[in-house]
């Protein structure tokens, strides 16, 4: 009976229908006693436990002076947010629901001059979600929502309460640096109206006396330290203060504290660059690139260091960081910068150093020997090399056939050779999708011979695979 109403609106014909029969449901209600009313409800929770358990928690915090109403409902919340029993990714929406409903109730004191109840409660709903760390499956991200939820209710209801600033400040800094999740991050921010010069102090000295107890991490292979959090943490809540100082100096000081990374190096250089101080970006930028000169370079870093350098005239170093980050991971990336610097000068440089060197020295996991030499070539569209290369040393398929597609005016043949032998794996492969891209390459091929070439090709494909039926339609 209950899903009736929503069952009529979404059918196809619900419409008018349902609006009439809503109407009428209605009147019929508004004709019931109250005590009727009443059993029809209690009926249904009965059958009904999510129903059951929000009346109940409502029920809860509507009744008794505040000593009872925070007491019931904190029952209510413990029972509501209980993980003793793992939570299953099938059980978790349920009991998402039964949060929610306590929120409810806990978000329904603010209004009703009970905002001091409130408060505690929902850090009591925090504490209790954030215990499900390892007993909920949250596939469907529902912590993660509670959570965002729970934020916005505690400062609602610390908006009402208005709470002693220094202790508000205390309570904060301590959830936003122990918590396992971002519930209080930026709490300075969003809770500055409420705590006033005095809080907002008194969260300074707290960050800043924590702050000076981090070790610097300075270079390369530092070790993790068991301080890792909370420098990205504390960061953040002193950035807040030296921002709104307008103190640039202490920023830069700030992220100075820990380089321990070319990614820390590069968010350095960056700052100074938005802060118009391009001579400290760059002497970040190159600093960073010679304490990791050992590791694989990050070309973020090398990129930044390169414009920089430009800017200033200064092209042959530019040029030198190119060099030295190409040598050790070469990157099509790496060789656009080096062509955009260099002309064909740098081109013709790079090209002997990659033969030099030869293919085999540039195996990599993922890629075949020599791609990354024929995709330069591809690039400069000197497809003869780019040939030569591939028959000397392979490469991978989507090279292959990246080049056959970008010389098919100049190298026919050898594009026709890479487009038949795709087909041939499309058709093996099999499906529907295949099929379409297979045929699209016969249709390709078409254009690059001539039509009895095509027509016997095209004959021999269906002999093959005649048992083929869905790729036989798509050759007509």
């Amino acid at each position: 009976m209950k899903t009736e109403p929503r069952f009529a609106i979404d059918a196809p014909d619900g419409g008018t229908e349902a609006a009439g029969a809503l109407a009428r449901i209605r009147d019929h209600l508004k004709a019931k006693g109250v005590d009727v009313l009443v059993d029809m409800i209690v009926d249904l929770a009965g059958d009904d436990p999510a129903l059951f358990r929000r009346l109940d928690v409502a029920a809860a915090a509507a009744q008794g002076d505040d000593e009872t109403v925070e007491a019931r409902l904190s029952q209510a919340i413990d029972i509501a947010t209980d993980s003793e029993v793992y939570i299953g990714y099938r059980e978790a929406p349920d009991w998402a629901a039964g949060v929610d409903a306590a929120l409810d109730a806990v978000a329904d004191l603010v209004p009703s001059g009970r905002a001091g109840i409130a408060l505690r409660l929902v850090e009591r709903v925090v504490d209790r979600i954030e215990e499900t760390f390892e007993t909920l499956d949250d596939s469907h991200g529902h912590r993660d929502a509670l959570l965002h939820r729970v934020a916005d209710i505690h400062l609602a209801a610390a908006q009402a309460a208005r709470p002693e600033p220094v202790q508000l400040a205390r309570d904060l800094f301590a959830r936003e640096m122990e918590s396992e999740f971002d519930t209080f991050a930026d709490a300075a921010r969003r809770y500055a109206d409420l705590l006033g010069e005095t809080g907002l102090g008194e969260y300074r000295r707290l960050a800043s006396e924590a702050w000076e107890r981090l070790p610097p991490r300075q270079g390369a292979r530092q070790q993790e330290s068991q301080f890792s959090g909370d420098y990205h943490r504390l960061k953040a809540i002193i950035d807040f203060f030296a921002e709104r100082d307008g103190d640039v100096a202490a920023r830069i000081a700030l992220r100075a504290k820990d380089l321990s990374s070319t990614w820390a190096y590069l968010q350095l250089a960056q700052f100074c660059l938005s802060q118009d101080l391009a001579d400290d970006a760059l002497r970040h930028a190159e600093e960073g690139l010679w304490l990791f000169e050992d590791d694989r370079p990050d070309e973020r870093l090398v990129s930044l260091a390169v414009d920089l350098l430009s800017k200033a005239g200064r092209k042959g170093e530019a040029e030198e960081h190119l060099w030295r980050a190409f040598r050790k991971a070469p990157s099509l990336e790496l060789y656009a910068r080096i062509r955009e610097i260099g002309g064909e000068e740098a081109r013709d440089r790079v090209l002997t150093f990659l033969d030099t060197r030869g293919a085999s020295e540039m195996r990599t996991q993922w890629h075949s020997p020599a791609d990354l030499l024929v995709r330069i070539l591809i690039r400069e569209e000197m497809f003869d090399r780019a040939w030569a290369t591939l028959r000397r040393h392979g490469a991978s398929t989507g090279v292959k056939e990246k080049l056959a597609r970008a010389s098919e005016a100049t190298h026919p043949r050898e594009a026709i050779e890479v487009h038949a032998e795709r087909v041939e794996q499309l058709a093996e492969g099999g499906g529907n999708p295949a099929y379409e891209e297979a045929a699209q390459l016969v249709a390709r091929m078409a254009a690059l011979r001539s039509a009895a070439e095509q027509a016997a090709y095209v004959s021999a494909l269906k002999v093959r695979f005649h048992r083929k039926r869905n790729f036989m339609k798509l050759l007509g």
